[in-house]
This record gives C-alpha cells, sequence and structure tokens, in this order.
C-alpha cells in the first residue's frame, strides 16, 4: 500500500491543482505558482514515483490507482488542471470524483494520445521505441522528450533550457516508474468519458504540438461539445513555458468568467 502523497501549496484563495505529465515533476509549474498564488491557492501535484513522491509509487501502476491518491490530497471544489499525461489523470478525477473539481482545464492533452483508425495521435512504434530507450538510458530518453516537446516553437532553445532547469531540481523518477506509467498513453483511451463531464471544461492547445497534432483538436470537440477551447497559435507542447503570459492572461480570464457564474 502506497503511503499519502506529498503535494506543496502556495497562496489563498480558491484552489487550483495542477498536475504535470509524463517523465517530468510539479518543478514545469513554477512560473505558474509565482504569479498565480497572488490569486489563488495554487497546489502542485507530483504522481506517484515523481518529484517528491520519487520514493512513493503504487502497484499496480494504474490510472485509477493514480486518480485515488491525488484526490485523497486536494481539496473539494479545486479546479483541476492537468498538463498532457496529466491531462488524462485530471479527467479521471473529473468523472470519477466529481465532488473534488468545480472546474477541468487540459493543457496540450489528448484522451486517446495513441494513433488509431482515423484518429490524429503518437505512432505506436514511437512509443515503443521510448520503452526501448528507456530501458537502456532513462536520463537521456527523457532530455530527447524535453526536445520533443518543445519541437515548432519559435523559441526552442530557450524552451528546453527553462525545461530542463525546472525538471532538473527535482529527483529522476525510476525507469519501472517511467515505463509503466508510459503505458498511460499507449492503452488509455477516455473519448466517451469526456461527455460524463459535468464541469467547465477548457481545453488549451500549441498548435505546433508534435505530440498532439492539432487535426486531433476538432475530433476532440464532437466528444466534447460542451467544453471551451483555446491554440496558442506559435506554441508547442508546452504553451506554459513558451507563451507564459498568454497562458497566464487567458486562463486567469476564463477561471474569473466561471467562477462569477
Amino acid at each position: 500500500m502506497a503511503n499519502s502523497l506529498k503535494i506543496a501549496s502556495a497562496g489563498q484563495g480558491n484552489p487550483l491543482v495542477f498536475i504535470h505529465g509524463w517523465g517530468l515533476n510539479s518543478g514545469v509549474w513554477q512560473p505558474c505558482i509565482e504569479q498565480l498564488k497572488q490569486h489563488y491557492q495554487v497546489i502542485t501535484v507530483d504522481l506517484p514515483g515523481f518529484g517528491l513522491n520519487v520514493e512513493n509509487t503504487v502497484s499496480p501502476y494504474t490510472l485509477e490507482h493514480v486518480a485515488e491518491m491525488v484526490q485523497q490530497k486536494i481539496p473539494v471544489q479545486s479546479v483541476i488542471i492537468g498538463w498532457s499525461l496529466g491531462g488524462l489523470v485530471a479527467t479521471e478525477i473529473a468523472t470519477t470524483f466529481p465532488e473534488k473539481a468545480s472546474a477541468l482545464v487540459t493543457v496540450a492533452s489528448s484522451p486517446c494520445f495513441v494513433e488509431k483508425d482515423n484518429w490524429p495521435g503518437i505512432q505506436a512504434n514511437v512509443l515503443k521505441l521510448f520503452h526501448q530507450q528507456l530501458a537502456q538510458d532513462s536520463a537521456k530518453t527523457i532530455k530527447n522528450f524535453l526536445k520533443i516537446q518543445a519541437m515548432g516553437s519559435p523559441n526552442i532553445r530557450q524552451d528546453i533550457k527553462k525545461l530542463t532547469e525546472l525538471v532538473m531540481a527535482y529527483p529522476m523518477p525510476s525507469k519501472e516508474t517511467l515505463d509503466k506509467s508510459l503505458s498511460f498513453l499507449e492503452s488509455i483511451d477516455q473519448r466517451s468519458q469526456l461527455a460524463q463531464i459535468k464541469q467547465p471544461f477548457l481545453r488549451l492547445y500549441g498548435k505546433m504540438d508534435s505530440l498532439v497534432p492539432k487535426a486531433v483538436i476538432p475530433q476532440i470537440d464532437k466528444w466534447a461539445p460542451n467544453s471551451e477551447k483555446l491554440i496558442f497559435n506559435q506554441a508547442s507542447h508546452a504553451p506554459f513555458i513558451s507563451h507564459f503570459e498568454e497562458f497566464k492572461d487567458a486562463l486567469i480570464c476564463w477561471l474569473t468568467e466561471h467562477s462569477s457564474r
């Protein structure tokens, strides 16, 4: 049985819960924390086996177990914000533990990351290659993954440097944790689950994203017709890094609009 997750909290006000993506940790949210803590209680969660919880994992490592652990540590009526793989965790919490989520925001995320049928996504052989690389050199694999996340950004070198600095401030996850959590991207398909989302739902994308291609956005529109979306035209997979001011302003504007309803 896993221990309770460690979380970090700063500021006061309505709670915003930030969940990171695959291979990384809560350090990626540091710029958001510094700005948003002036208006909100900002809670950052390291998933089991990552960051502050590098020694605290769960078995079996499933989306259901991870979501259960996270929801135990966050307040009711939180705005849950999930980036990339974190969007899968955030969606699972919003639909399975709806009392915990007053609103849902996904950032550069997809309910189904893998390309299948007419659904755009990551090719299965690419994820298979990641598994193989992890077995050989996990640190190098993470560095290569950071480069992929910045591909398409007009500030690719600066973005990679910033992401690396933020992520490397925390301990690296084990190969086992990386391998098991990578399977989320391969196997999880939440498309039918999107119809269960009753909370206000915002989807944020980077038009230049190579991991969540822009072609998938209108497909997700059909599965989540009551959601709202915003596309950052020059951004890639990490708009909160490459276009921080634009990202922050858009998020605060949406939160203000929906908190006043």
